[in-house]
């Protein structure tokens, strides 16, 4: 089976798996989706729903949030963990909108690159969850689960994996199985416990199923 179709199997058999998979943040504005994935950042998703909701009720736009003293907006985002440097970033950020983008989150990804605090995994997840349009996101459990499949060989460097993707998923195909692997990753095939491979859909297909790992 070649890297192709062995990533056009995983594909269908997640979609089997986990049909109904998305974003696990919580998020109804573009803008809103940058301000949380910069706080996940080493924080769980289920945290950072909780905290954003204190902070748009203080700072309920872009505008209201650029204008925002850093030190208020780490004040409420402190919980997330590493809190002086994501309110910096969400401060410039959001400043960054509000002058050279009239308060919108460009569609573009090398503008989504420029913006404070944004690298390619979260320009990918803007690009794929908002704008619909192709995406890899390449986060902790989307690295892992390639390695162990055998999508890609011994890599983990998130740019490298996503390049390599890239070659082998179809374009419409990689934003949500990014999102499936989030979930095949926290129920099955985790990282912080032995794989659970005896109740994996992908156990025949999987170069390192029932290895120690």
């Amino acid at each position: 089976m070649t890297k192709k179709q062995l990533a056009l199997a995983v594909i269908e058999r997640l979609k089997e798996e986990y049909p109904d998979a998305g974003c696990t943040l919580d998020y109804n504005e573009a803008w809103k989706l940058l301000v949380s994935v910069r706080l996940a950042a080493q924080c769980t998703d289920a945290r950072v729903n909780v905290v954003v909701e204190k902070l748009y009720e203080k700072f309920p736009d872009v505008d209201a949030l650029a204008a925002a003293p850093v030190e208020e907006i780490e004040q409420i985002v402190h919980p997330c963990g590493l809190g002086n440097s994501k309110a910096r970033d969400i401060s410039a950020c959001m400043k960054m909108l509000k002058e050279e983008y009239g308060g919108k989150v460009p569609d573009d990804f090398d503008a989504l690159l420029r913006l404070p605090g944004v690298g390619r995994k979260s320009a990918n997840l803007i690009m794929g969850d908002v704008f619909g349009k192709p995406a890899i996101v390449t986060d902790t459990h989307c690295i892992r689960i390639c390695n162990r499949i055998g999508l890609v060989d011994n890599i983990r460097e998130p740019k490298k994996v996503e390049m390599a993707l890239w070659k082998i998923v179809p374009p419409e195909e990689g934003s949500d199985l990014c999102h499936r692997l989030v979930y095949h990753g926290r129920a099955v095939c985790t990282a912080r416990t032995k794989p659970y491979c005896d109740k994996c859909c992908l156990k025949d297909i999987c170069k390192s199923a029932g290895k120690d790992l």
